[in-house]
């Protein structure tokens, strides 16, 4: 367990669920998923908070609020029903997107990497024990830019739970200890701009579990 507590320096990859909350996928104008798919962000991309979102030049960068999954248990072809036992614990996350590239990259038909793998584009809060979420279902997760709250929602909104992310991941790729999974994101992203203040938080049974601070500086 000792490399799921000290998952943004031991964990080997950030596998992103995309599209797992069907507001979210609509108000994009893509397609509600009637399977789960993800993508892979390098782990360069993670910062702890409190710390310094950068926005790279001529990039329109978005955020998303998720709950991410941190995996205590290593493990391959995992059964849902399994699942649970290869959950070590949990942690606030924000996927961050450059969605003028992202945009670009669906048009030509070529991967997203770029556009999700910036430096700082996996800002994290801290290690979260299973046992402090008894029903990672029923998160509160919301985000402020500015001042302004732009995402509040819960994770009851998934369409795919918990247990199937983790069985089909693995049904492709050995999942390891310290990897973290992003289970998705509510509707209301929208950009981020150099002098704003980012804060994010993740409540579960009406208890703040974890609050996250960042300030967006233009990258140099």
């Amino acid at each position: 367990m000792t490399s799921a507590r000290n998952f943004v320096r031991a964990g080997r990859k950030i596998v992103a669920i995309g599209r797992n909350f069907s507001e979210h996928a609509r108000e994009l104008g893509n397609a509600v998923p009637t399977a789960p798919f993800f993508f892979l962000k390098p782990t360069s991309s993670y910062v702890a908070s409190p710390g310094k979102i950068e926005i790279p030049r001529n990039c329109v960068v978005h955020h998303e609020v998720e709950l991410g999954v941190v995996i205590g248990k290593t493990g391959r072809d995992i059964p849902a029903g399994a699942a649970w036992e290869h959950v070590g614990g949990y942690a606030l996350a924000l996927d961050l997107t450059a969605r003028n590239l992202q945009d670009e990259a669906k048009k030509k038909g070529l991967p997203w990497a770029a556009s999700k793998g910036f430096d700082t584009f996996t800002p994290v809060g801290p290690f979260i024990p299973a046992s402090a979420i008894p029903d990672p279902h029923k998160v509160r997760l919301w985000i402020e830019v500015g001042g302004q709250l732009r995402q509040d929602g819960m994770t009851d909104a998934m369409i795919f739970q918990i247990p199937q992310l983790i069985e089909h991941v693995s049904s492709i790729m050995r999942l390891e200890e310290g990897d973290l999974v992003l289970t998705g994101t509510p509707k209301g992203v929208g950009p981020i701009q150099a002098g704003q203040r980012v804060v994010a938080g993740l409540e579960s049974q009406g208890q703040e579990l974890s609050r996250i601070e960042f300030d967006a500086v233009a990258r140099s």
